[in-house]
C-alpha cells in the first residue's frame, strides 16, 4: 500500500510552485506554502488567486470549489513551517547552490520520514540530494507549466531513490490526476532533452537567416500541428530560462554540439531581451507579460496576398506523378478553379489517379465540405495525359515523381525541352537539393521547391524552397500560387529537410536514442511529449505513421550534409528497417500494428 500524504510543503511560490499548490489543494490536500519573505509570499498569494479566479471566470471551477481550495492552504515565511508535513516540493530558481541549500535546512527541520522532491526540469537530482543525510528519500517531481493544466509528471529517481518513495510519489500523482513518467537522473530527463534540442535548432535556423521568425513557427504549427512554433515557444518559456536549461544539458550531457547553447540566445539574454516577461524576445509583445505580439522591425512589410504584385500569372498547371502526392496536388489545384494537365507514365496509370481523384472528391461531398457541383467543375478542369508533351502551353509543373535524384533532373531535362518560355518548373522533393534538380534544366532561375505535406488537400502548408539562382519572381509565384490554393507558404533556402523536416526528424532520431539507450519505453516518451509538451502524436507513434524507412533515409540526408555526429542515424532505427519492420504499412514498427 502507497504511503498516504496527508499534507505537503511547497517551497517557492512563482509561477510553477503556486500551480503546483493549486493542484494538491484541488484534490483535497492540505498545502503549506513557503516564501522567503512576505513580499514575495503576497505575491505567490496573488498568484493562486489569479490562477483560480480565472478558472471561476472560464467556467471550469465553481466560486465554492474555488473558496474550498483556498482554505487548504496554509502561507508561510521561511522553512520552519514544514516541520509536519509528509512531502516537500522545492520549485524556486534554477541554480544548483540555491536548491543544495534548501535541501541542506529541509534536511535539518523536517520529520525524518518526510519525502525531499525538486521540481528541477535540467539539473542533476542526485547533487541536491546529497546536500541532505537522506538522499535516498529525495526524487525529483518535474510538473510542467501551467502544472494545474499539463497531465504530465516526470518522476526521477536517483541511484540511490528507495523503490518505496517512487512507488508512493507514483500513487500520489495518480491521486492528482497525472500521468506519472519515471525515468533516471539524465540531463533534461525526457520532454526538455527532446524539447530543448529541437529549440536550439530553431533558433540556429533563424539566426543564419535561413528563414524567418514567422516562416519557422508557422511550418512547424502547420507542418506538425504543434500548439505553438518554436522561436514563439522560447519566448514564453523565457530566454534566459533556455539558455540555463540548454546549458546545463550541455556540461551533463556529454558536451554535446546540439544542446551548447546557439550563440544569438547568450546575446539575447544578455541584451535583456527575455521573451514575454521582459517584453520582447524574438517577438515584440505588448508589454512585459503580455501574449499580444506587434509589429517591429522584423515584422514582413506585406502579406502574402501584397507580395504577389511580382508573380507571374498562373491559370494552367501542370502535374506530374502518379503517387499519392502527385494525386493530392492535382485536387488541390482543381478545386481552387485551375486548369489542370495531369501527366503519367502509361494510360493504365493514368486511370488509376483519374479514380483516386474521384474518390477523394466524392469523400469530401459525403463530408459535406464540397457541393456536388463543385465535385463536378473539379474533375472538368483536370485533363489526363501519358505523355509531357502535353504541357507545352502551361504556366506551371509541379513535378511529384519518385525521390530519386537522377530520375527528377531527366525529367526536368525534357520540361526544359518542351515547356514554353517562363514557365515557373517546381519540384515537390522533401529531401534533395533542389539547385541539383534545377541545373539538370538551361533555366535554373525558373526552378523553385514547393514542398506539399501529406495529404495535399488537408495539410495547410507548403514550403517555398528558394535555390541560390532561384529569381525573385519565381520565388513570388510560388509563395502567390500557395495563397491561391488557401495554403500557407513559408520561404526558405535550399538546405537538406528544408525546414520541417531539419527540425522534426533529429527530434525523432533523438527519441530513438533515448528508447536505445533504455532511457524510457516507447509509452513513457510518447506520453512525455504528448502530455508534457502538448504535441500531437509522441515520437514512435509518428516515426510509425510516416514509416521508418522514409525517416531513415531523411535523417542520412541530413546527417550527410551536415556532418553532425549527433545527426547520425540511430542503429535501433537502422536495424528495424533491415527487418522489414517499417511502421504501419508493414504492420510493424517500433509498436505492432497487426491486432490494431
Amino acid at each position: 500500500m502507497a504511503r498516504e500524504f496527508g499534507s505537503v510543503g511547497v517551497v517557492g511560490l512563482g509561477t510553477m510552485g503556486a500551480g503546483i499548490v493549486e493542484v494538491f489543494a484541488r484534490n483535497g490536500v492540505a498545502v503549506v506554502a513557503v516564501e522567503i519573505s512576505e513580499a514575495a509570499l503576497d505575491r505567490g498569494r496573488a498568484n493562486l488567486t489569479n490562477s483560480t479566479d480565472r478558472a471561476v471566470a472560464k467556467g471550469k471551477l465553481a466560486p465554492e470549489a474555488r473558496d474550498a481550495l483556498h482554505s487548504q492552504v496554509t502561507f508561510a515565511v521561511g522553512l520552519d513551517a514544514l516541520r509536519e508535513v509528509d512531502l516537500v516540493i522545492e520549485a524556486v530558481p534554477e541554480h544548483l547552490d540555491l536548491k543544495q541549500r534548501i535541501f541542506g535546512e529541509l534536511d535539518r527541520i523536517c520529520k525524518p520520514e518526510a519525502i525531499l522532491a525538486t521540481n528541477t526540469s535540467s539539473l542533476s537530482v542526485t547533487e541536491i540530494s546529497v546536500a541532505t543525510h537522506r538522499p535516498n528519500q529525495v526524487v525529483g517531481v518535474h510538473f510542467f507549466n501551467p502544472a494545474p493544466i499539463m497531465k504530465l509528471v516526470e518522476v526521477i529517481r536517483t541511484v540511490v531513490t528507495e523503490p518505496e518513495v517512487v512507488a508512493d510519489v507514483e500513487a500520489l500523482c495518480a491521486r492528482l490526476g497525472k500521468v506519472a513518467v519515471t525515468i533516471n537522473d539524465r540531463a533534461g530527463f525526457i520532454a526538455n532533452a527532446l524539447l530543448f534540442g529541437y529549440l536550439n535548432r530553431a533558433v540556429g535556423m533563424f539566426e543564419s537567416r535561413y528563414a524567418s521568425r514567422e516562416d519557422i513557427d508557422a511550418a512547424m504549427k502547420l507542418g506538425c500541428g504543434l500548439p505553438m512554433g518554436p522561436l514563439a515557444l522560447m519566448d514564453l518559456i523565457g530566454i534566459d530560462t533556455a539558455y540555463e536549461i540548454l546549458d546545463t544539458m550541455y556540461r551533463r550531457g556529454g558536451r554535446d554540439r546540439r544542446h551548447a547553447p546557439v550563440p544569438l540566445i547568450k546575446q539575447m539574454v544578455t541584451a535583456g531581451l527575455l521573451g514575454r516577461k521582459s517584453g520582447r524576445g524574438f517577438y515584440t509583445y505588448e508589454k512585459p507579460g503580455s501574449p499580444v505580439v506587434v509589429p517591429d522591425d522584423q515584422t514582413p512589410n506585406s502579406t502574402p496576398a501584397e507580395a504577389t504584385d511580382a508573380a507571374r500569372a498562373i491559370t494552367k498547371v501542370g502535374v506530374v506523378g502518379s503517387g499519392t502526392m502527385a494525386t493530392g496536388i492535382i485536387e488541390v489545384f482543381a478545386r481552387a478553379g485551375y486548369e489542370v494537365v495531369s501527366v503519367t507514365r502509361g494510360a493504365e496509370k493514368s486511370a488509376k489517379v483519374c479514380e483516386s481523384v474521384k474518390t477523394s472528391l466524392n469523400k469530401a461531398v459525403v463530408r459535406g465540405k464540397l457541393a456536388e457541383a463543385g465535385r463536378d467543375a473539379a474533375l472538368g478542369r483536370v485533363t489526363w495525359s501519358a505523355t509531357l508533351d502535353h504541357l507545352t502551353d502551361v504556366d506551371l509543373v509541379v513535378e511529384a515523381v519518385v525521390e530519386e535524384l537522377s530520375v527528377k533532373k531527366a525529367l526536368f531535362a525534357s520540361l526544359d525541352e518542351i515547356c514554353k518560355p517562363g514557365v515557373v518548373l517546381a519540384t515537390t522533393t522533401s529531401s534533395l537539393p533542389v539547385i541539383d534538380i534545377a541545373m539538370a534544366t538551361q533555366r535554373p532561375a525558373d526552378v523553385v521547391g514547393l514542398h506539399f505535406f501529406n495529404p495535399a488537400p488537408v495539410m495547410p502548408l507548403v514550403e517555398v524552397v528558394r535555390t541560390i539562382r532561384t529569381s525573385e519572381e519565381t520565388v513570388a509565384t510560388g509563395r502567390a500560387v500557395c495563397t491561391a490554393l488557401g495554403k500557407t507558404g513559408v520561404i526558405c533556402a535550399d538546405r537538406s529537410g528544408f525546414v520541417v523536416n531539419a527540425l522534426l526528424f533529429p527530434y525523432l532520431n533523438d527519441a530513438v536514442k533515448m528508447l536505445e539507450a533504455n532511457y524510457s519505453t516507447a509509452d513513457g516518451i510518447d506520453h512525455a511529449m504528448k502530455l508534457g509538451c502538448g504535441y500531437p502524436m509522441g515520437p514512435f507513434e509518428l516515426l510509425d505513421a510516416v514509416g521508418l524507412d522514409v525517416s531513415l533515409a531523411i535523417q542520412q540526408e541530413l546527417y550527410l550534409e551536415s556532418r553532425e555526429p549527433g545527426f547520425a542515424p540511430a542503429p535501433l532505427l537502422e536495424h528495424l528497417v533491415t527487418a522489414g519492420y517499417l511502421g504501419r504499412k508493414t504492420g510493424r514498427g517500433f509498436r505492432d500494428h497487426t491486432n490494431r
